[in-house]
């Protein structure tokens, strides 16, 4: 078997959420645990580090990475969703896995595979954790996939569980209310196992409070620490922050939703030295913020891809993110904005379309899954919400409109769905 046939088997062959959706959600543990099991519970081999949020979780997960690799730390990191190939889901050291292991993965343990029909993402998961445990790595950061108490990522005992925020995403397998999703996420929170939480609001912070006292967990809450003081953009881009422990600490990611991340993240080290992680050093965290992408692989956060025009993508895909998004327009120079954007179909999009700005030129198109939402219907809820702009059938076709009708001093940002900021990606990389 090929690499490109083992591929082939894991995104064709299970349920793939990011192509079908909700067909693909396995709700439960009991394929997980069997894989377990069967692999000889690889994730006791390593310490981790578990990280859940509606938003952030990616930016914190790689960040966190970042730090503890320049700390000296053998580190897994298993993020989710890739954007350009399947092994950037599981890396050490930022080195993503390598094509051999995942073939091999796949040919031997096929037979054990079939019958149990797992989903993509349980597979997935017990590969990574098989990896991390043949390589030796000494800790873990685990992205939730999704929500968190059910999510087959939970198996773990972490050394401590973030969780970033709360916001209204995957409403149709989290519940429809804040705190339903809460407590879905809250679900990460261990017996005797520190949690820092990113942030809060009235109805979300009872429901981490109470798991806390349920599991008598230590819970640290980065708002009320509020160790991040302010933070300013350098004349080459970069963030630099005033904080309670690192004097003017520059920070590579972009995006304003960055500085709720850092804050947390300020937390999280705070926390982690507290209980053993003594290797870690001001010149890692200052290294670690300063050279996540590079590090760590990380792309699609407010990521440029260009200048005459400024092109930027994001892979903000909720209200909550979008939240940050258009505020960060609004404090961008250019004679015309114009948007790229793609979603997928099990969004609540009126949400998301009423933040996006009236006065903007549109491209409304679709990404190349299953799940995206068709651009005319993305089309006509956009003009409900005085939108304008014409439809495309894929995003480099609407990029390159975007492109050709822009002048130097306009500004063209592309998301809506991480998978169509993969698909530009895609174009602009390779």
């Amino acid at each position: 078997m090929s690499y490109e046939e083992a591929i082939d088997y894991l995104f064709n062959s299970v349920p793939l959420f990011q192509h079908i959706g909700k067909d693909a959600y396995k709700e439960g543990l009991v394929n997980t645990q069997a894989l377990d099991e069967y692999f000889g519970h690889p994730h006791r081999h390593f310490h981790t580090i578990h990280v859940a949020g509606t938003n952030g979780k990616g930016s914190c997960a790689h960040t966190l990475a970042a730090i503890l690799q320049s700390a000296g730390y053998q580190t897994g990191l298993y993020t989710s969703p890739h954007l350009i190939d399947f092994r950037e889901r599981i890396r050490v050291n930022g080195i993503p896995v390598s094509e051999e292991f995942v073939t091999d993965f796949v040919t031997t343990h096929r037979s054990f595979f079939t019958p149990l029909h797992p989903s993509f993402f349980e597979l997935t998961t017990a590969m990574a954790f098989k990896y991390f445990s043949e390589q030796k790595v000494e800790v873990a950061v685990i992205e939730v996939g999704m929500g968190g108490r059910l999510d087959c990522t939970n198996i773990i005992h972490p050394d401590l569980s973030v969780i970033t925020n709360i916001s209204f995403d995957h409403m149709q397998f989290l519940g429809d209310t804040l705190v339903k999703i809460a407590s879905e996420k809250a679900g990460i929170i261990k017996k005797n196992t520190p949690a820092v939480v990113g942030e809060t609001n009235s109805e979300t912070k009872p429901v981490f409070m109470s798991k806390a006292r349920e599991v008598s967990a230590p819970l640290t809450f980065a708002e009320e620490e509020q160790l991040l003081k302010s933070a300013s953009i350098d004349e080459s881009g970069y963030q630099i922050y005033q904080t309670a422990d690192y004097p003017d600490l520059r920070g590579e990611l972009g995006g304003l939703y960055q500085l709720r991340n850092t804050n947390t993240l300020l937390s999280v080290l705070r926390k982690l030295k507290e209980i053993g992680y003594t290797r870690i050093g001001e010149r890692d965290v200052r290294t670690g913020f300063a050279h996540v992408t590079e590090m760590t692989g990380l792309m699609g956060r407010w990521q440029k891809l260009g200048d005459r025009p400024t092109m930027i993508c994001d892979a903000g895909h909720n209200a909550g993110g979008f939240e940050y998004i258009t505020k960060q327009l609004k404090e961008q120079r250019y004679k015309t904005l114009r948007i790229v954007i793609g979603m997928v179909n099990d969004k609540d999009i009126d949400d998301i379309l009423s933040l996006l700005p009236q006065e903007a030129v549109y491209y409304f198109t679709r990404a190349d899954i299953q799940r995206a939402l068709p651009e005319r219907r993305l089309k006509a809820a956009a003009v409900e919400a005085g939108l304008k702009g014409d439809t495309y059938p894929d995003v480099a076709s609407a990029v390159k409109a975007a492109k050709d009708e822009a002048t130097d001093d306009d500004f063209i940002y592309v998301g809506g769905s991480c998978f169509v900021v993969a698909d530009l990606l895609k174009n602009h990389l390779l």
